[in-house]
C-alpha cells in the first residue's frame, strides 16, 4: 500500500469500501460534498428494531434532514445554558455521594461510578425523569440502560449479520434491543409527556422540544420520540463514561496535569463564590477544554463512515493515477484514529499533552481533529457531553485527588470486544480528599 496515496480500496467481508487518507479530500466528503455523502449504512430496520431504526444515528434521506432540523435548537447555547441547572445538580450530587462512598477504598471502579453519573443527567435532560443512581443502585432506569448498552452480551454473529446484512438480519427479525426494553423507554417517555401536559410543566430539554414539534398522542410519533431520546442516552451513556474515566485516568497517571487543572478550577469556584455559572464553565477553562480535547484525541471512539449518495469523481490517488469514480452504495471510510496520532499532524502524539489544544475550544475543530466528526452530520451533542464532563470534573477536582491504585491500566490496553475505547480489565482508580 502506498503511504502517499490519497485514498484506498479493500474489502470488508464481501462489500468494497474506499478508506479516505488525504485531509482536504476527507474535508471534501464531509462538509464541502455533504449531499453526496449524507447517508449511512442502514443496519437496523424501523419495524424490527425501531429504537435504533427510527434514531437520527441511523436514517437518512429527507427524514434525517427533518429530526437534525427538528433537534438541533435543543444544543445551541441558550438551550444548554437552561440545561447546566440540572446537569449542575446532578454533578454537585454525585461529588458529595462519591467522597462518602470511596474514600476508605483502595480500588474504585470509575466506569461504573462515572456511568451512573452519566445515566443520571441523561435521565433529567433527555427523557424528563430523575433518578440518583449511586444512592438508589438498581433503580429500573439505570439497570433498563445498561441491558441496552451491554453489546458483549450479545452474540457476535448477530452482531457481524445486524452490521454488514442487513437485509438477513431483518428477514430473520433480530434486534439488539428487546421489545420489553424498547416498551420500558416508551412507557417513561409516555408518562413524562402526560405528566407535563397535564400540569402544564415545561422545562428545558430535548424532550421539551419534540413534544412541541410532535403530535404527542400518536404511537408513532411517541414511538419516533422515544427513538431520538434514546439515541441519545446510548451515545451520551457508554461513550461519554469512557471519556470520563480516560480522562480522570490520565490526570492520575500525571500529577503535574492534575494539580494545574485543579488550580484552574479552583480559580472558577472563587469566580462563582463556590457556585458553578454556565459562562465560568464554558469560558474560564481553558485548560480543562484543553485536557477534554487532549484525551479525545488519543482514545477516538471509531472511524467515520458514510455511503456514497450519488455518484461521485474522486481526483487522482497518486501522482500519474486517473480519477475513480465511486460508485452509489459503496462505504467511505475515515480512519480518524490514524489521523489523530499521526506525527505529521500532532508532534510526539503518542504523548498526553493538553498543551496542544491550550486556548482552542473543546467544540472547535479543525479537519485533524475529528473526535466529534464535522459537517452536517457531526455527534449533535457534543456540545452537551463537553458542558456536563467539564461540570462533573469541576465538581469532583475541587473535592479530592484522583490517583492510581494496582489495578489503574497503566499503560492503557484496549477491550478489544468494546465499541468504545475501554480497558481491557476495566477502569480503577482511588482518590484522596483534598484539604
Amino acid at each position: 500500500m502506498n503511504k502517499d496515496a490519497k485514498y484506498v480500496g479493500c474489502h470488508i467481508l464481501l462489500k468494497e469500501v474506499i478508506v479516505v487518507r488525504d485531509l482536504d479530500l476527507i474535508k471534501s466528503v464531509l462538509v464541502r460534498n455533504f449531499d453526496s455523502f449524507a447517508y449511512r449504512k442502514k443496519a437496523f430496520d424501523r419495524n424490527a428494531d425501531p429504537l435504533f431504526g427510527q434514531s437520527l444515528a441511523f436514517i437518512n434521506g429527507p427524514k434525517w434532514r427533518e429530526v437534525r432540523a427538528l433537534l438541533s435548537p435543543a444544543f445551541t447555547s441558550s438551550k444548554m445554558r437552561g440545561m447546566f441547572g440540572p446537569i449542575d445538580m446532578c454533578a454537585d450530587n454525585f461529588s458529595r455521594q462519591f467522597l462518602d462512598l470511596y474514600r476508605d477504598k483502595e480500588e474504585i471502579d470509575t466506569k461504573d461510578a462515572f456511568a451512573r453519573y452519566a445515566n443520571d443527567v441523561i435521565a433529567t435532560c433527555a427523557f424528563g425523569v430523575e433518578v440518583d443512581s449511586l444512592k438508589d443502585r438498581e433503580n429500573e432506569f439505570y439497570v433498563t440502560g445498561r441491558r441496552c448498552t451491554d453489546f458483549k452480551n450479545i452474540p457476535l454473529a448477530n452482531l457481524v449479520l445486524i452490521k454488514n446484512f442487513p437485509s438477513l438480519s431483518k428477514k430473520l427479525g433480530m434486534r439488539l434491543i428487546s421489545k420489553s426494553d424498547t416498551d420500558y423507554f416508551i412507557k417513561v417517555i409516555t408518562s413524562t409527556i402526560r405528566t407535563r401536559e397535564e400540569k402544564g410543566i415545561t422545562r428545558p430539554d430535548m424532550l421539551q422540544i419534540m413534544m412541541e414539534a410532535r403530535d404527542t398522542k400518536s404511537y408513532e410519533s411517541l414511538l419516533d420520540i422515544t427513538a431520538q431520546a434514546f439515541i441519545f442516552f446510548i451515545g451520551g451513556l457508554e461513550s461519554t463514561a469512557s471519556h470520563m474515566c480516560l480522562i480522570a485516568n490520565e490526570l492520575a497517571a500525571h500529577p503535574d496535569i492534575q494539580k494545574r487543572l485543579q488550580d484552574e478550577v479552583d480559580a472558577a469556584m472563587e469566580k462563582c463564590n463556590g457556585k458553578p455559572t454556565y459562562e465560568v464553565v464554558n469560558n474560564d477553562m481553558p485548560y480543562m477544554d484543553a485536557v477534554f480535547s487532549e484525551t479525545m484525541r488519543l482514545y477516538p471512539v471509531s472511524p467515520i463512515r458514510r455511503l456514497v449518495s450519488e455518484d461521485f469523481e474522486f481526483p487522482p490517488a497518486l501522482p500519474g493515477c486517473k480519477p475513480y469514480v465511486a460508485k452509489k452504495g459503496i462505504e467511505i471510510i475515515i480512519p480518524s484514529c490514524a489521523i489523530l496520532k499521526d506525527p505529521n499532524y500532532y508532534e510526539d502524539p503518542e504523548t498526553f499533552n493538553p498543551d496542544r489544544f491550550l486556548n482552542k475550544k473543546s467544540i472547535t475543530f479543525d479537519i485533524k481533529n475529528l473526535g466529534f466528526g464535522i459537517g452536517p452530520r457531526n455527534c449533535i451533542g457534543n456540545r452537551f457531553a463537553i458542558l456536563e464532563t467539564k461540570i462533573l470534573f469541576l465538581h469532583l477536582l475541587t473535592k479530592c485527588n484522583l490517583e492510581l491504585c494496582k489495578k489503574s491500566p497503566v499503560p492503557f490496553e484496549h477491550d478489544k470486544y468494546s465499541f468504545v475505547p475501554n480497558a481491557k480489565n476495566g477502569f480503577w482508580l482511588k482518590m484522596s480528599r483534598r484539604q
